[in-house]
């Protein structure tokens, strides 16, 4: 890109255009250099993988329901409510076609299956887990996963902090509606 320099006219073509550098992005930056240590981003990494399309929660849901035979009917509402919550964000994000941070500051340390960010798929999914969940084994016990996660995305550079305010949000709200529904629907 040529930028012509307004005190002297002539053309500078070696002018490179730095991002700005957002007050979510500096959030970013900020929580990325305070959880550097190799542990912490390898614990997010793996929490990444962990999470991708609602795998953890759903495999949770079904060992619940094997296990835990007489509830084992809220153990699959309660997995469909995770299931609704994630397929939830996955079609927002094609609504609202927010991109994924990219800024050199940013630190990336984990792929993702698309380049859409908001919602945090992961943070909804890990929400609407501990809510849905929660009912089961008692919501405290869960609850730390949630900031756990939201962190955890951040940690590895691929949502701004409003995608997993978002995210928690939305899968706060799909699994507390989703019980209603089903009673409801007569299941």
């Amino acid at each position: 890109m040529s930028v012509q320099n307004p005190t002297t006219g002539t053309t500078d073509d070696h002018v490179v255009d730095v991002p700005v550098l957002t007050s979510e992005l500096k959030i970013m930056v900020a929580v990325q250099q305070k959880l550097s240590a190799p542990a912490v981003v390898r614990t997010a990494q793996l929490m990444s993988h962990a999470g991708e399309h609602a795998a953890v929660w759903i495999v949770g849901g079904a060992v619940g329901a094997l296990v835990d035979r007489p509830r084992r009917r809220e153990w699959i509402e309660a997995t469909a409510a995770v299931v609704a919550a994630h397929g939830s964000s996955v079609v927002l994000k094609r609504f609202t076609r927010r991109r994924r941070p990219n800024h050199p500051d940013v630190l990336v340390h984990a792929g993702t299956p698309s380049k859409l960010s908001l919602p945090s798929s992961h943070a909804t999914s890990t929400t609407a887990a501990v809510v849905a969940f929660g009912r089961l084994v008692g919501r405290g016990k869960l609850a730390p996963l949630v900031p756990a996660m939201a962190l955890s995305r951040i940690v590895v550079g691929v949502h701004y902090p409003t995608d997993v305010l978002a995210g928690s949000v939305l899968g706060a709200t799909v699994a507390g509606v989703a019980p209603r529904v089903l009673r409801r629907s007569g299941r």
